[in-house]
């Protein structure tokens, strides 16, 4: 890479399952179309609750099922692999690298070095997880790979997942916050992680990733980039073509 290759940055944006999916997917297809794309960044929130799934999970719980018939919960299928996210209150992102090492376990070292390092400016350490993957489970944080960050003890603070395309890499992952504990109970039978205070304002967690950003690929740098008419028309047609709202039919 050049010396300081732009970074497009993306201003939070708070919208529905499907149009998150879509501008990530949007940011994927830019990097194989703009040669000079290197790299994207985002933060965003969703509007309610949403349980997002695998790209690979076929069978849903009755339960969630249930959940769905009753509006509790909204929910959408990821172009990325892992199992389902509970997103409530929480902050996600995504990376799109178009240059990442192939070797899947050096990629997600690389894409998490930059996480680990903003929560450390937070006052929080985090370390890679270190189970195996249990294709039995359907809660992305029941357990913890090399994909996830966990805190000391054994806390998930970070699920994170990936899709790749034609050597490109999207990497998206959910930051827990304050999740609702009486939903994370009815989805997923179980408490959700226990959650540190300093991590909680997701706005002083975004200063701190972008600081990060800028110390972990010190070539980066970030450049702010707003969806112009265009880019808005795709994405819409990419949510409702790729990531429409998962029924209950």
């Amino acid at each position: 890479m050049n010396d300081l290759e732009e970074v497009l940055y993306i201003n939070p944006l708070e919208l529905s399952g499907p149009e998150q999916m879509a501008i990530d997917l949007f940011l994927l297809k830019k990097s194989f179309a703009d040669h000079n794309f290197n790299m994207a960044i985002r933060f965003y929130t969703w509007e309610g609750d949403w349980l997002s799934i695998g790209k690979n999970q076929k069978e849903l719980p009755k339960i969630w099922i249930e959940l769905l018939k009753n509006e509790q919960l909204k929910i959408v299928r990821r172009p990325s692999g892992g199992k389902a996210v509970l997103h409530s209150r929480g902050l996600t992102y995504a990376l799109i690298w178009k240059y990442p090492p192939r070797n899947k376990k050096e990629s997600y070292l690389k894409t998490t070095q930059w996480l680990k390092n903003g929560f450390k400016k937070a006052g929080v350490d985090l370390f890679f997880g270190n189970q195996p993957v249990n294709s039995s489970n359907s809660n992305c944080f029941s357990t913890s790979t090399l994909a996830d960050l966990v805190d000391q003890n054994k806390n998930k603070h970070i699920g994170s997942a990936q899709y790749w395309r034609k050597g490109h890499l999207l990497q998206h992952g959910e930051i827990l916050m304050e999740p609702s504990k009486k939903l994370w109970r009815k989805v997923f039978n179980t408490d959700p992680p226990t959650i540190k205070n300093e991590i909680k304002e997701k706005d002083k967690i975004i200063i701190f990733l972008k600081e990060s950003l800028a110390t972990t690929w010190p070539n980066l740098k970030l450049s702010n980039y707003t969806l112009n008419k265009k880019d808005k028309e795709i994405i819409k047609s990419l949510a409702i073509d790729k990531f429409k709202k998962i029924n209950h039919d």
